[in-house]
């Protein structure tokens, strides 16, 4: 998005986007420079969402002392474009943060980051190097073409290795001053807070290069970060501003939704009458929720409110057009998530996930798991994945009454973890009946071995087909291993031949097998 042409632009504060590895420090990097304690508060310890801040930072370059040397606190380069009057306001100068998600299954997010943001931050661990998500965001970051500087973490770890670290990075195409390269870096301890001054400085100084202003009398215009929704208060929007004031009561609109602003909050959820650039903001008014990484404008703008398409422009759960999979032990899916951010992460894992396992995802949606998805769970026989969001009472009653699952967390991998284990358990055969092999009478033939034993699960029917477990006291453990398939040619209780025999009994038994049958062994006869 351009700034306005008009001859009324003024400064506007950098936006920043803090991007790396899982753990690697992003969050409580900005923990320390907004004096508060998120990290801790969230889901097991990583971020999972976008979130945007804004902080007010006092740079230590004043314009009598110019540029401090790279040897008193790491390397800044002199540019003739910055004005050193700016880094050096005596109120303190906005700066505003969008901290991403580090785990992998949140590259969409860390993407969207980066090209709404003016400049980035990436983080590499100290004691830890490029891992898989710095690559990516070195990555993001070239292809968006955001300028950033690097932030070394944890230099107070034991095992930090900041000259590693510049290594590391050297060999990832990132060349650092100072190391044959112009992008600048500064080793940093967010628990401490040695350096985070300086890495704030820094980053103004670039802001400065790249002449950042906005027009205060245009019609508001910025990006959709997140969209979710609130039981209570309806549809909500977080947005970045970018040119423009953004006021309340006005009318908004992407190309998929549009509204007008009812609620405008900034941050920290205070109410306000109007916000520029380059705040963050969450808009409560559009009628339907806009897509993430969208364009919106706000004001007179008939050309993007004619474009704007009325209705509901985020995934619904619903059965329609939904042709069930036939493959054996398909694994049928209903998605929810707390907002469009984590439905997307979620789509995208299960999404991966089925191209070697067999799973179809048969509805989607945001907001909580409510009766009609496990109504609609009930006519497709699928169970109910919720990332960050929970079961209103209506839909567990109905749940439970109706055995549908419903697995739910807060945290990304454990999700993945549990449909992974539930995959693993349906592939094991099911157990209609056990029968624990006491005796083997002739163990000369496969075709025709003839053993005694005691039902100890369920029932065991004559003319079935079975599976040996060997080393297994129940198939549902999963204790043991299978020897073999079989088939009961002949079932016999007290001498008399018998269709069936059920748990606490004993019989006899005619099989045909691919293996000997062994004392100790299991036979069980699979369900339906």
């Amino acid at each position: 998005m351009s700034d306005s042409p008009t001859n009324n632009l003024v400064p506007r504060p950098p936006i920043v986007v803090v991007m790396g590895h899982v753990d690697h420090g992003k969050t409580t990097l900005l923990d320390y420079i907004r004096k508060t304690s998120v990290a801790a508060r969230e889901a097991g310890g990583i971020t999972q969402s976008i979130g945007a801040y804004e902080i007010i930072h006092k740079a230590q370059i004043s314009a009598d002392e110019g540029l401090i040397s790279a040897d008193e606190r790491g390397p800044i380069s002199a540019n003739p474009r910055v004005d050193p009057h700016k880094s050096a306001s005596p109120e303190g100068r906005r700066i505003t943060f969008i901290d991403t998600p580090g785990h992998e299954a949140f590259s969409k997010m860390r993407a969207r980051g980066a090209h709404v943001a003016d400049l980035a931050i990436l983080v590499v661990a100290a004691d830890d190097g490029v891992k898989p998500q710095t690559t990516e965001s070195i990555k993001i970051l070239h292809e968006s073409k955001t300028p950033f500087v690097v932030a070394i973490t944890k230099i107070d770890k034991n095992g930090a290795d900041v000259e590693r670290v510049k290594n590391d990075l050297a060999n990832a195409g990132v060349l650092l001053e100072g190391y044959g390269g112009q992008v600048s870096y500064q080793p940093v301890s967010s628990k401490s807070g040695d350096h985070v001054d300086e890495l704030l400085d820094l980053l103004l100084l670039a802001a400065d290069v790249e002449n950042l202003t906005y027009d205060p009398e245009a019609p508001a215009s910025g990006f959709v970060l997140e969209t979710k929704m609130d039981r209570r208060r309806g549809l909500e929007a977080t947005v970045i501003v970018k040119n423009g004031t953004l006021r309340h009561g006005t009318p908004i609109a992407t190309k998929t939704a549009q509204g007008n602003i009812r609620i405008l909050e900034n941050f920290i959820g205070e109410v306000r009458k109007e916000l520029s650039p380059s705040a963050p903001a969450l808009v409560i008014g559009f009628e339907s929720l806009p897509q993430v990484g969208e364009e919106f404008s706000s004001g007179t703008m008939p050309e993007l409110l004619d474009a704007a398409i009325k209705g509901n422009s985020t995934r619904t759960t619903t059965a329609a057009n939904v042709a069930p999979d036939e493959r054996p032990n398909c694994l049928r899916i209903i998605v929810k998530a707390s907002d469009t951010g984590s439905l997307e992460a979620l789509y995208g894992i299960i999404h991966a996930m089925a191209e070697s396992k067999p799973i179809q995802i048969v509805g989607d949606a945001v907001g909580e798991v409510n009766d009609n998805d496990i109504r609609l769970a009930m006519s497709t026989k699928a169970m109910v994945i919720a990332f960050k969001c929970k079961a209103d009472k209506t839909a567990k009653m109905l749940a439970d009454v109706n055995g549908i699952r419903i697995i739910s967390s807060e945290i990304i991998y454990d999700l993945t973890r549990a449909i992974e284990e539930y995959l693993t358990e349906q592939a094991k055969p099911k157990s209609e009946g056990e029968l624990e092999v006491l005796a083997v009478f002739n163990a000369e033939k496969q075709e025709k071995q003839v053993v005694g034993g005691r039902v100890t699960h369920g029932v065991v029917r004559n003319k079935t087909q079975f599976t040996l477990m060997r080393g297994s006291t129940s198939l549902t453990t999963g204790e043991g291993v299978p020897a073999g398939k079989g088939r009961i040619g002949n079932l016999q209780q007290e001498k008399k031949d018998a269709h069936e025999v059920r748990e606490g009994n004993e019989c006899g038994l005619l099989v045909s097998a691919d293996t000997m049958v062994k004392i100790g062994d299991k036979i069980v006869v699979a369900g339906a």
